[in-house]
């Protein structure tokens, strides 16, 4: 059991870290899952604070939208030409390098005083904070394949913490202290983290066990997308239910903030906290993929997210069916999220930056896409509309699921 705290032998643990007696306890499960939320948060932070940081800058409208549109680009940069680095370099110095180097763009963002310093700093920030996925790959090939579920699923929750909750902590602090305040905080915390992570990573002392050149390396990451049938379909999924996820978290504000309602950006911005239940599926589903049920997992949290939209259609009538909403879409994402994650890492371990990053793109359209299509479609046709748009959408994933589940086989029961 992982809560036991082996979840790595010290034998298996020296032949995949070099490090000799290297234990992955629960306590560096945890670190693993604080680093992560800590470092995508970065991303999340900017969304309400943009007319403040407009108006400090002197920025007009639509360059004030271009701040989370680079900060997106530079992440989406970051999981092609970053990631991939894990499965060639020491993993513990990849991370700690672009962890300081986070710390120093989160400080450029947070002291500048042009615009010009501001998007710069904002690119680079969601460049580096790309090392949540270098992060998971290094806890999945840590882990023993017997237990690879439970730990994805505990970092996920991390990583899912961080994105829910980066927003109202955001709005909080700038309230009390300003919208600097935010990026000075996350820079002091992300500067303890990286010393932290550089004391209790394993050092790794043997050669790495592929030895690409770089373009080497990104040309395989597309190959391997050519080979896997597994994969292709995983990251298709995956784009999906991030599209769904989207076409909610990125439009929900706008029902919220009109009557009957007419909620503050802070109420607004604290239903991220009915969100963190999603957390709970990823401890769950890994848990679940752990005991070879991966397609089960899979087809039940698919079924759960269509079913999602019904009681979110009548969000303008009810708050409470809203919050069965929000807690039915994000236990489903996650649980499909962490079981796409575990599956893929399975298929090739000496791989799992380049397949863990390749995937992350998927989720990165799909998250854009959804964002998009749900703010303009609720601009043309209203709430109902967007939550049609939803359901559609995870009613294809959930066809997807039933016309390919037999044919995919699951790598994870080899693993085992």
């Amino acid at each position: 059991m992982l809560g036991n705290c082996e979840a790595v032998t010290p034998g298996t643990a020296a032949r995949r870290s070099g490090s000799s007696g290297f234990v992955l306890s629960r306590g560096v499960v945890i670190l693993f899952a604080v680093a992560c939320g800590t470092a995508v948060a970065n991303v999340y932070f900017a969304q309400p604070l943009l007319v403040t940081i407009g108006n400090d800058l002197a920025m007009s409208p639509g360059l004030v939208g271009s701040v989370v549109t680079l900060t997106h680009v530079g992440y989406g940069l970051g999981l092609f030409f970053l990631v991939p680095l894990g499965d060639v370099a020491d993993r513990r110095r990849l991370i700690v390098a672009q962890t300081l180097l986070l710390v120093l763009a989160l400080a450029a963002v947070a002291t500048a005083h042009t615009a010009a310093i501001l998007l710069a700093g904002m690119a680079g920030m969601g460049l580096l904070a790309v090392v949540t996925q270098t992060l998971m790959a290094f806890a999945a090939s840590l882990a023993h394949p017997a237990q690879r579920g439970r730990v994805v699923g505990l970092v996920t929750s991390g990583v899912v913490i961080g994105i829910l909750l980066a927003r109202t902590a955001s709005g909080l602090m700038a309230d009390l202290a300003g919208w600097r305040s935010v990026y000075l905080a996350s820079a002091a915390l992300t500067a303890l983290l990286a010393l932290v992570l550089h004391r209790v990573l394993p050092r790794r002392d043997d050669v790495p066990a592929i030895s690409l050149r770089y373009g080497q390396l990104l040309r395989s990451t597309i190959s391997l997308f050519a080979r896997e049938r597994l994969l292709r379909l995983r990251a298709l999924l995956g784009l999906l239910i991030f599209a769904a996820f989207s076409t909610l978290w990125s439009s929900i504000a706008l029902p919220l903030s009109k009557p009957p309602y007419s909620l503050s950006h802070t109420a607004i911005g604290a239903w991220g906290l009915v969100g963190v239940v999603g957390a709970l599926a990823a401890t769950m589903a890994g848990r679940l993929n752990d005991r070879g049920l991966s397609q089960r997992t899979t087809g039940i949290a698919l079924a759960l997210l269509a079913a999602s939209w019904l009681p979110l259609a009548f969000t303008r009538s009810s708050l409470w069916a809203l919050v069965v909403g929000v807690i039915l879409l994000d236990l489903a994402v996650q649980a499909v999220h962490v079981t796409n994650q575990t599956l893929i890492h399975a298929l090739h371990p000496d791989a799992g930056s380049r397949l863990i990053g390749g995937y992350m793109i998927f989720y990165s359209i799909g998250s854009a896409t959804g964002a998009i299509a749900a703010t303009s479609l609720y601009t043309a046709a209203g709430w109902g509309a967007v939550c049609a748009l939803g359901a559609a959408i995870s009613c294809l994933a959930l066809a997807l699921w039933t016309l390919t589940r037999h044919s995919t086989p699951d790598p994870t029961t080899k693993a085992t």
